[in-house]
């Protein structure tokens, strides 16, 4: 990334303002970067990250939104698992941060959102804007959702106030928090200041396992159980607990359904078959299930009208749930979705409990007592081999039947993307194109999916995907951009230009925010109405967007739009060109089908 030259700036050594303080906390906890729109109420912070610490840990990173700021430090925190700042603008800067604040809190993902008040002290203030843009504790505007907020009234509490926000954004389950600092604490001059804190000391609280006794309890389930299957969701934000689900699947051989919220399980794994979940769990008689915020919405099928669910399992079936999710449990937003009876409901860290469960299941199967362990293993092998192959074989075929249509099938896209980019060291951001990415995809490995957003927010694609980027700059970062949300944020794309963040976006561009239009022609035909309406205030044509001169003119290589696959693999080709040789982003717009 683009570095301020040391020719023209240099660390100062003298402490001499409350920012710089401030600044020097932020370094103590590794903060590597902060993303923001400038504003004033910060003003005294982003002279001392630039006069005071050089520009250097953190680095600035120039935003021209507080939406794209914060979904840059959300995409960060999912590459790499640590946090980083988003500084907003006091309450203005805060409220068009929500969103992307709201879309972290409902991933679970660690993101330090800083904020600046205009000064508290009435005599302190300028006539206008301090005083529109001062709030009576600023934190009441996310405190829903955010873990902790703080808006510390000296510079004394500032170590601990940053203490435990990075403590608590830290401890499993993760969430963003807010700290807001008065702008005159920040501007005033000290002669003697705190004591730095030793984050040595101050470590977020380690995730709680099981007792012995009760993963011994659950491997003996297993073991016992016919057909078991596992249900996962945001397991995969661990490495330690992916690479134990997929041997523990190879162990017993027991289906994993995969929800998607991160990438939890091999796709060309023989076990991986969320594609037949209806198949898989009406068969089961346990459900072991990992991290699964909507387990409702995992073992139901819903109709589309009336939004019924229907249980797609025997109510005899017992059903066991490991996960820390009860732990942000709200009032004010349903992110927790609705309440599932379970047998049994286990408070642990999924990290610590799934490769304990692995080394007691492997244990237990070398006794006598678990001989016949063994052989259902056997029938599930027998049962479920081949069945994953099947099922690519027949995806492949399709997407190869699509080729030739017009506009380009999503299966097409995502097998000539996946032919382009798999020799490469690559992490698909954002994007899964209506599951034909994992139908088509060898994803092997928990950090070559970030997964999807469950706040559902439009805007989150470009801002994560470039915090990816960020968190891996020696990979190819692929965004599967949507074109509706694309244009929620799409000036972000000038944050990756200005710092030289190499990042592939395809804009996957159906011309519509087909979510909704489907969602219209429900409706309509439930009522008996014309659904060939739905089009009406869903389209975004007459006239269409030209995303490739957009995305030029903030500076990136931009191509399109394409309307044959055929020209798609020469288009990518260029566009890997230019970001290998330039270290710029690129732009390839692709107009597809709506599924």
């Amino acid at each position: 990334m683009k570095k301020v030259s040391a020719d023209n700036i240099s660390r100062l050594t003298e402490r001499k303002y409350g920012s710089d303080y401030i600044v020097d906390v932020l370094r103590e906890y590794g903060i590597p970067y902060a993303a923001f729109n400038p504003g004033a109420t910060f003003r005294g912070i982003h002279d001392s990250l630039v006069n005071y610490l050089g520009n250097r840990q953190p680095e600035i990173i120039e935003c021209t939104h507080e939406e794209i700021s914060v979904a840059i430090a959300h995409g960060y925190a999912k590459a790499t698992g640590k946090p980083m700042a988003a500084i907003t603008h006091n309450i203005v800067g805060l409220q068009h941060a929500t969103m992307a604040i709201y879309n972290a809190w409902c991933d679970r993902v660690p993101v330090i959102v800083l904020g600046g008040t205009g000064p508290m002290s009435y005599p302190n203030r300028r006539p206008g804007m301090d005083w529109t843009h001062t709030a009576l504790v600023q934190g009441n505007q996310v405190r829903d959702y955010v873990k902790w907020d703080d808006q510390p009234a000296d510079l004394d509490s500032v170590p601990e106030s940053i203490g435990r926000a990075y403590q608590l954004a830290m401890t499993e389950p993760t969430g963003p928090v807010y700290v807001c600092f008065d702008a005159a604490i920040q501007e005033a001059e000290y002669k003697v200041f705190p004591s730095l804190p030793n984050p040595a000391r101050l470590k977020p609280a380690s995730g709680p396992t099981a007792a012995p006794e009760i993963i011994e309890r659950i491997a003996g389930e297993l073991l016992r159980a016919e057909n078991p299957v596992i249900i996962a969701d945001r397991l995969g934000r661990s490495a330690a607990a992916y690479d134990a689900l997929a041997k523990l699947a190879d162990l017993l051989m027991i289906p994993v359904l995969d929800q998607g919220t991160r990438n939890n399980f091999p796709t060309n794994h023989p076990m991986a078959l969320a594609e037949i979940a209806s198949e898989v769990i009406a068969d089961t008689d346990y459900i072991l299930v990992f991290d699964t915020m909507d387990l409702y919405g995992a073992l139901h099928a819903f109709d589309k009208v009336t939004r019924r669910g229907t249980p797609l399992y025997n109510p005899k079936t017992h059903i066991t749930h490991v996960t820390l999710d009860t732990y942000l449990v709200g009032s004010w937003s349903h992110d927790s979705r609705r309440l599932m009876e379970t047998d049994d409901l286990i408070s642990a860290d999924t990290s610590v409990f799934v490769p304990e469960l692995l080394e007691k299941c492997r244990e237990m199967m070398g006794s006598v007592t678990y001989a016949a362990a063994k052989k259902k293993i056997e029938k599930r092998s027998r049962k479920w081999e081949g069945r994953l192959e099947k099922l690519r074989a027949k995806w492949l075929a399709r997407a190869e039947q699509q080729k030739e249509e017009e506009p380009i099938a999503l299966s097409t896209l995502a097998l000539i993307v996946w032919n382009v980019i798999k020799d490469e060291p690559w992490v698909l951001a954002n994007g899964i194109l209506n599951r034909w990415v994992s139908r088509l995809w060898n994803i092997e490995r928990q950090d070559q999916y970030m997964g999807k957003h469950p706040g559902g927010g439009l805007g989150y694609g470009i801002g994560a995907s470039i915090g990816v980027a960020m968190g891996f700059p020696d990979r190819l970062c692929v965004n599967l951009q949507g074109d509706g949300d694309f244009l929620f944020t799409s000036n972000g794309l000038w944050t990756a230009v200005h710092h030289k963040i190499p990042l592939l976006t395809i804009l996957v561009n159906n011309r519509s925010y087909y979510n909704s239009e489907e969602h219209c022609i429900k409706v309509a035909g439930g009522r008996k109405r014309p659904v060939e309406n739905a089009f009406i205030g869903n389209r975004i044509e007459d006239p269409p967007v030209n995303f490739a001169q957009m995305a030029q003119s903030l500076g990136a290589y931009g191509e399109g739009p394409i309307l044959r696959s055929k020209d798609i693999e020469p288009a990518l080709r260029r566009a890997l060109a230019v970001m290998k040789q330039e270290r710029r982003p690129a732009l390839v717009d692709v107009v597809t089908q709506n599924r």
